[in-house]
């Protein structure tokens, strides 16, 4: 199955809503403190429904204990400031989506650890700077199933 991962997310709506899209597709998210929120705070909660005892859902402690996790498989930081666009990846069933916060984004030492062909964008209008994180993951999620051929999925 496909791994999502949020890199210190700062909404808790955004993340409520990922952890109940994942739990509809059956991916597993990956959290990357420090978290903007508690993960108990209601705006989670909310926006999760009652979806997360159905989600399969980690914290790390850090970007460095969150890339021991899941050593071994492929990784794709999905950015804006991507090369390539993230339909024109051919995606196989355990790889990791990456995500940076929806304040910041992915940062430098971050984003230089990626070969340019594993930074990932979504087309937008030029004029556009970026857009929401729960509708990028479900974008770029979908995608990535549909071409596992909705793995799990009925």
């Amino acid at each position: 199955m496909i791994h999502i991962a949020l890199f210190e997310p700062q909404i808790a709506p955004n993340t409520g809503n990922i952890i109940r899209l994942i739990a509809n597709n059956g991916f597993f998210l990956h959290l990357i403190e420090p978290l903007g929120f508690d993960l108990d705070e209601k705006k989670v909660r909310r926006a999760g429904l009652d979806y997360h005892d159905l989600a399969n859902v980690t914290r790390h402690e850090n970007y460095l204990s969150f890339v021991k996790h899941v050593e071994g498989r492929r990784i794709f930081a999905i950015t804006t400031k991507g090369s390539c666009a993230y339909h024109s990846v051919n995606y196989q069933s355990g790889d990791v989506l990456l995500f940076g916060s929806e304040t910041a984004g992915l940062p430098p030492e971050v984003m230089d650890t990626f070969q340019p062909s594993s930074r990932l964008r979504i087309p937008m209008l030029k004029t556009n700077r970026s857009m929401n994180l729960s509708n990028a993951v479900a974008i770029v999620s979908y995608e990535a199933w549909r071409q596992v051929n909705f793995e799990g999925g009925i």
